[in-house]
């Protein structure tokens, strides 16, 4: 397991219990060292990779990460409107493999061994099995 998981998957314990200053505590610790922002809310699934040591990845508070999944750096997994109401997190299916800068904004689903290229700004569902690439992703 990468140690940027053993992180969360602390941060996540202790907030789990109550103790949420300390899952702030080790979750600000892991921002500095490995400069992502991965908060203890976000749901990760089993076996999931982050490559560089997640350097540069954002991911949205209530996202979700399917079990299996691959995240190059520099992902961000975001909202995508000031309105809270149509600000959902992005969820991704198992399997996905998330190329070096892809941006993936609002209430989107990625299905399962799906793939996204790299810098593909990704504002649409993508479909299981699919491969989008570009700006705005298409499907190809």
């Amino acid at each position: 397991m990468h140690l940027i998981l053993k992180f969360h998957r602390l941060s996540t314990w202790f907030d789990k219990r109550g103790l949420t200053f300390l899952a702030l505590v080790i979750y600000k610790i892991s921002r500095v060292i490995f400069s992502c922002d991965i908060k203890f809310t976000v749901k990760i699934g089993d076996d999931v990779k982050f490559y560089h040591n997640a350097l540069g990845v954002v991911i949205h508070p209530r996202s979700e990460i399917g079990a299996g999944t691959s995240i190059y750096q520099n992902v961000t997994l975001g909202g995508n409107s000031k309105e809270k109401s149509k600000n959902g997190p992005p969820i991704i299916g198992n399997n996905v493999v998330i190329g070096a800068g892809a941006v993936i904004l609002g209430p989107v689903y990625i299905g399962d061994n799906a793939k996204i290229g790299a810098n593909s700004v990704v504002i649409t569902d993508v479909p299981s099995g699919c491969t989008a690439v570009g700006v705005p992703a298409k499907i190809i």
